[in-house]
């Protein structure tokens, strides 16, 4: 069986080092694909002194051009199964081993582990889609609201760890690398869902996850974060409207959203005004299935 895990890495060098450790230690992974998304930090040249990687070197196409470039290679050299992570998660050691007895038939396509971050569970999987009530979000039945102890069928997860079969691949395809950012595992799991997959979630296999902004002040945090929140209304207008299944799906759930942002932003220090018409351009971008890497 052949085993090849994919880490998508920008400018996150020690990170990057900790993940690989990690990785190393799980068995029986095969061999580990690193995607360098353009790294400025020094990464290209720590992992042009490790021998036992594949680095793939690319321009900044964020996580989804990543994980599109990284899952394709590994498929093409025939993995039976690709593990897929960012560079801040880092592996038990036993977490491939404990991912791999729950993949016991066919049906199977995507196993994954429970993330925990601080010694506490983190997950935003879930248990259901919504594309038919647009006053509620698209994930349903949350796990972080339940309590699971044993393997757990589920529709989403993020790309953190998730250990995707072969036939999956083979039937649903790539990952939509024109996401950017957000909303590319969610979009993969619906797929796979439809393409009549299983997804799994296994609570004994455990994965840590880098705790960020812990010290900083919310504004701080909203400061940081806000370059992203382009990408964020933008996929998921995209995925509204994709698989909405009536007129209000597909524009009003969206629209809620955008609305909120630009309330937020015309109150908040962390934003300028001209953020507003970026935030209505990300809400017209995604109703019409406009993705891609620009964000003006």
């Amino acid at each position: 069986m052949k085993i090849i895990a994919v880490v998508v890495t920008y400018n996150r060098l020690e990170l990057l080092k900790k993940n690989i450790r990690c990785l190393r230690a799980n068995n029986p992974l095969t061999s580990i694909i690193v995607v360098n998304n353009g790294s400025t930090d020094g990464t290209w040249q720590w992992l042009s002194t490790q021998s036992d990687l594949h680095v793939i070197t690319q321009e900044n196409l964020g996580g989804s051009g990543g994980f599109y470039a990284g899952i394709k290679y590994a498929y093409e050299d025939d993995a039976d199964f690709i593990w897929c992570m960012d560079d801040d998660v880092y592996p038990r050691e036993n977490c491939l081993e404990q991912l791999l007895l729950a993949a016991t038939n066919s049906s199977i396509g995507i196993l994954t582990p429970r993330r925990m971050m601080d010694d506490k569970i983190y997950t935003n999987d879930f248990q259901k889609y919504n594309f038919s009530n647009p006053f509620t979000g698209i994930r349903r039945h949350k796990l972080k609201k339940q309590t699971i102890d044993a393997t757990t069928d589920i529709v989403g997860t993020a790309f953190e760890g998730p250990l995707i079969s072969r036939n999956v691949v083979r039937l649903v395809g790539l990952p939509n690398k024109d996401f950017f950012i957000f909303c590319d595992d969610t979009d993969y799991c619906l797929r796979t869902i439809l393409a009549g997959y299983r997804i799994l979630y296994v609570p004994s296999a455990l994965m840590d996850k880098e705790h960020f902004f812990s010290a900083d002040s919310r504004l701080e945090r909203e400061k940081k974060k806000k370059w992203k929140r382009f990408y964020h209304i933008r996929n998921h207008a995209y995925l509204n409207h994709h698989y909405g299944k009536n007129i209000f799906v597909k524009y009003l759930r969206s629209w809620y959203e955008v609305i909120g942002q630009i309330l937020v932003a015309l109150v908040s220090p962390a934003y300028t005004f001209s953020d507003i018409p970026r935030f209505w351009k990300a809400y017209c971008n995604g109703i019409n299935e406009r993705l891609g890497t620009a964000c003006e």
